[in-house]
């Protein structure tokens, strides 16, 4: 290829994408979903919630250290772990069951790189103008004072914003009012400052710069939508039926001359995509559904006298029906269908399981480990003795007396390591590893087997709560 005619680029240039602000029932329900999240977010390690002694009174809480995950009044251990894998599938299934109604509604309104792409352009407009002066900003050659002083102001402004994410963040992780003493006067482990600063430096690229891009080539949600979506599924689409052949605004008696579509090329709905696509050229894969071009086409169609709806939530089956002069059908024949009552039912199904795991749980637990090495030990007396290593659970905020004994043989006797008596006392809140023998007497052991079943029995001497495992007991007779 020669130096005059160079090799075709097989990437574009991004091009800055300066969303117009837009006032209607969709932005303001997109502001009111953004304060709720960031507050949620923000707020929720500084919740106390009183457990009692020695246990933590944050109400949320991923005690790494202690290896608990507190969430108000419920304590998840780690052998719970089930708990949070339910909860994983819950969200999975939510959002196919969201994409399946309504497209990548999330990816519009709940998104964390929406809503905080969507809180750091809030803060450029309040800095630098709207669309059109920031357009004028950043075409603007010479770095003058007055372009020095914005641009520093947003990037200082949102470099804050990073901080308080990257900080709000490892608040989750230990006691937030403890820890951010901590932070303030340099004695914070490393680990919370490294956090912070990639959370931080994260924030502000992906919020601030990359924007649109991490929504249209790093996240592979686009990519794989489709699967989720059919003919049903209400997406933000353009009345072309309508709105064709559009052109600028006439009056009517050049309107009756030569009929024109409802749509004036205002560009009203490309200049407030927060992706910079034009909805009028189809349905995109860069699209996240944010319902903003409605908002701004509805209000240009308010103020030429023409009916809203040019463009909508709509599903691609309603397109014959309204191309033919009939109504579009009901919402809800569109939502309620047999996709997304099978999400419904999976989801609800997961959900009743979880919660019903949760209160039927309880609050000592015991495992029961055999010491394989050796299998069994022949003692003087010639009676045969196997060991067992037992992790009792004591999910209360006092120690317990647990008493252990075993079930199954009548020649089998228990002997906890270490004390004469039957009762372990186990710390609040903890797992108490104990050694534990079972012995046979000598001429008891059963001839016909090599393997005795038995089960191991923990009560709470407190309020008589037990709890069982079973095992087996080896030994031969000699």
């Amino acid at each position: 290829m020669s130096e005059s005619n160079p090799a075709p680029s097989l990437f574009a240039a991004r091009e800055p994408v300066f969303p117009k602000r837009v006032s209607g029932p969709f932005r303001n329900l997109k502001w009111v979903i953004l304060a709720v999240t960031l507050g949620i977010y923000y707020l929720t390690p500084w919740i106390r919630w009183d457990r009692g002694p020695n246990l933590p009174d944050q109400a949320v809480l991923l005690d790494l250290g202690g290896r608990r995950f507190y969430f108000f009044w419920i304590e998840i251990w780690p052998h719970e772990f089930y708990f949070v894998a339910g909860l994983l599938i819950m969200a999975g299934l939510g959002l196919f069951l969201f994409t399946s109604a309504l497209g990548r509604v999330w990816c519009g309104y709940a998104c964390p790189q929406t809503v905080w792409t969507d809180l750091y352009i809030l803060v450029e407009r309040w800095i630098e103008g709207d669309r059109n002066a920031r357009l004028r900003l950043h075409h603007q050659k010479q770095l003058d004072f007055r372009k020095a002083r914005l641009r520093v102001t947003k990037w200082i402004t949102w470099l804050l914003i990073g901080l308080a994410t990257g900080g709000a963040w490892v608040f989750y992780f230990a006691d937030a009012p403890t820890l951010l003493v901590d932070l303030v006067t340099g004695t914070a482990h490393p680990a919370a400052y490294t956090t912070m600063a990639v959370l931080t430096l994260t924030t502000f690229f992906f919020g601030g710069f990359a924007r649109e891009q991490i929504c249209i080539y790093a996240c592979p949600w686009p990519r794989i939508q489709a699967a989720m979506m059919d003919e049903d599924t209400l997406v933000v689409g353009y009345r072309e039926w309508r709105g064709e052949p559009r052109g600028k605004l006439r009056k009517k008696e050049a309107e009756a001359e030569t009929p024109q579509g409802d749509c004036i090329d205002c560009m009203a709905c490309v200049n407030v995509c927060p992706v910079g696509i034009d909805i009028r050229d189809g349905q995109q894969m860069e699209c996240i559904t944010c319902a903003l071009c409605i908002d701004a086409c509805d209000d240009v169609m308010a103020r030429i006298g023409k009916p809203r709806g040019l463009i909508d939530y709509m599903a691609v089956s309603d397109e014959t029906d309204e191309r033919a002069g009939q109504p579009p059908r009901n919402i809800w024949k569109h939502i309620l269908r047999p996709r997304t009552i099978m999400y419904t039912a999976l989801w609800t199904l997961v959900g009743a399981g979880l919660v019903f795991a949760l209160f039927i749980r309880a609050d000592i637990e015991l495992t029961v480990a055999p010491v394989r090495n050796p299998t069994f030990v022949v003692l003087s007396d010639g009676s045969i003795r196997n060991t067992y290593d037992v992790r009792l659970r004591n999910k209360h905020g006092e120690q317990r007396q647990f008493m252990l004994s075993l079930s199954g043989d009548p020649t089998l006797r228990l002997q906890i390591e270490g004390t004469p008596y039957a009762t372990v006392p186990v710390p609040p809140n903890a797992a108490h590893l104990q050694r534990v023998y079972v012995i046979s007497p000598k001429g008891s052991a059963p001839s016909t087997q090599d393997a005795t079943p038995f089960r191991i029995w923990v009560e709470d001497n407190a309020n008589g709560e037990r709890a069982h495992k079973d095992t087996t007991f080896n030994g031969k007779e000699n």
